[in-house]
């Protein structure tokens, strides 16, 4: 629908769609001395900047701008020239004929000025909505580096990673997704690193999204992997500025959506998930042995309820007989059946992650480690689980804690199931057919045209580099070259 020069029925127009909101201010008053022309802002309340829509607008036009000098014939053309070079001072405006657009302007921050006689709106950059500035991260802690986090305000978020990467070949490209919600969506690269083909299929992707909202970059991260069935993470989340910074100079992309403080980076290999910032940030040889304890904690995470049952069952002599009859001996007085046993133990951990998540900070530290150590002792006393389950399920949910990037955590919990009923079911051929499992699903598995399993896979596609920075830490000055994700030509990083 486009804009009508007669500000009446526009005015009409707006007080149809917006009849029922009492958030929606509408400002009527007269521009110049020469001319007259009635004229109306529009704006959301408290969504606005109140003060520059004053200062900047009304007063100007009311007060300081008393005479309408033409330039041309056209009183339109005279109006906005006027109106756009001496009248506002706002910073950025635009010119929209489009109604829909304008009143999307507005819904989102912006304000729409409406002049009698012209067909066109001035819409004018007023978002000053209240946000909670920059916070502190939260989910992803380092001993050294930056405490900042991305916050709920996508410019904010932009913000902190052009403080950190002040290339002019660093490019914002900000679309808008959601049917209904009209979520901005910022697409953050270097056009100089980035790999075209990448871009171009991530940019198909976003704009093929049909949906009434994004209500947090979830959404986005869910609609745009390529692979839903898959409980691994197409893509990384995080809330750390300095880990997307970092990422888009290797060539990657980040997505970041307004009303959600996290950032969304594709594309995302297994191996992007076990690093930290924190892994370049302190020296090569103390973080290599940090790397190598998350893959460890990882595979105990995994495998050890499943391979545990496995032996147990099936292949008890595999253990020393002292600890055979010691587990022997403590499983007498269970009742139920193994697997049981470890799903119950299994449960109630799971259970009290949830509420330490969920109660006040001050509380859920200290009902995670109270309640883990209360209900495993009654457990273990009243004879319903074993000390040895308790044990693993212990071990396994701290190895899972270990990891810094949380995407995956989801993923690590399924792999374990599948390796913990296989166990239980068929001995260790039922565990090692679940492990050939997991990695023949994880090799199946692409990340926009990555092997999920790259580097360790594939890795002389970049004359096998990537290898270096994976399992080991390799020292700073040996990290020159960036990894497949960026052009084939630009790949040096140092000399």
């Amino acid at each position: 629908m486009l804009i009508d020069q007669s500000l009446g029925r526009n005015l009409a127009h707006i007080e149809k769609i917006y009849e029922d909101s009492g958030d929606i201010i509408k400002r009527k008053f007269f521009i110049g001395d020469k001319y007259n022309h009635a004229a109306c802002v529009l704006y959301v309340d408290n969504l606005a900047n109140s003060d520059l829509i004053e200062n900047a607008v009304i007063n100007r036009l009311m007060i300081n701008l008393r005479q309408i000098r033409p330039n041309t014939t056209s009183i339109r053309e005279d109006l906005l020239a006027t109106l756009t070079k001496e009248g506002i001072t706002a910073p950025d405006i635009r010119e929209e004929m489009d109604f829909n657009k304008a009143l999307q302007a507005v819904a989102s921050g912006d304000t729409a000025l409406f002049v009698d006689g012209c067909e066109v709106c001035l819409v004018i950059a007023s978002r000053g909505f209240l946000s909670r500035g920059v916070p502190t991260a939260e989910t992803e802690i380092l001993v050294q580096g930056s405490k900042e986090a991305f916050s709920e305000s996508m410019r904010t978020n932009t913000m902190l990673i052009r403080r950190r990467i002040r290339d002019k070949a660093l490019v914002v490209k900000q679309t808008v997704v959601g049917k209904r919600s009209h979520t901005d969506v910022a697409i953050v690269y270097n056009k100089d690193i980035v790999r075209e083909d990448i871009l171009e299929e991530l940019t198909g992707r976003i704009d093929d999204i049909n949906i009434d909202a994004i209500l947090d970059i979830g959404y986005i991260a869910q609609l745009i992997e390529d692979k839903w069935q898959s409980p691994f993470p197409g893509g990384q989340v995080t809330e750390r500025p300095d880990k997307a910074a970092a990422a888009i100079l290797e060539g990657r992309i980040a997505i970041i959506a307004d009303n959600s403080p996290f950032a969304l980076i594709v594309p995302s290999t297994l191996n992007c998930f076990f690093q930290s910032p924190e892994d370049y940030y302190q020296r090569y040889d103390i973080m290599s042995l940090s790397r190598i304890l998350r893959y460890i904690a990882c595979i105990i995470a995994v495998t050890a309820p499943g391979l545990y049952l496995a032996i147990a069952l099936y292949n008890p002599n595999m253990f020393p007989s002292e600890i055979m009859y010691k587990m022997a001996a403590s499983r007498m007085s269970v009742p139920f059946p193994a697997l049981i046993e470890f799903l119950i133990m299994d449960m109630a951990f799971e259970l009290l992650r949830e509420a330490g998540i969920r109660l006040p900070s001050a509380l859920g530290g200290t009902i995670g480690i109270i309640g883990g150590i209360i209900i495993g002792q009654a457990a273990v006393e009243a004879g319903i689980v074993s000390p040895i389950v308790v044990i693993i399920v212990a071990l396994t949910g701290i190895c899972g804690f270990t990891l810094p990037s949380i995407s995956l955590v989801g993923g690590i919990r399924i792999a374990k199931y599948i390796l913990l009923i296989g166990g239980a079911t068929f001995g260790l051929f039922g565990f090692w057919v679940g492990v050939l499992f997991i990695l023949i699903h994880l090799a199946s598995l692409k990340s926009f045209g990555i092997p999920y399993l790259y580097p360790f896979v594939s890795s002389e596609a970049n004359d096998y580099s990537d290898v270096r920075d994976t399992i080991i830490r390799p020292p700073t000055f040996m990290l020159n070259k960036r990894s497949i994700f960026a052009k084939a030509g630009n790949r040096i990083k140092s000399e």
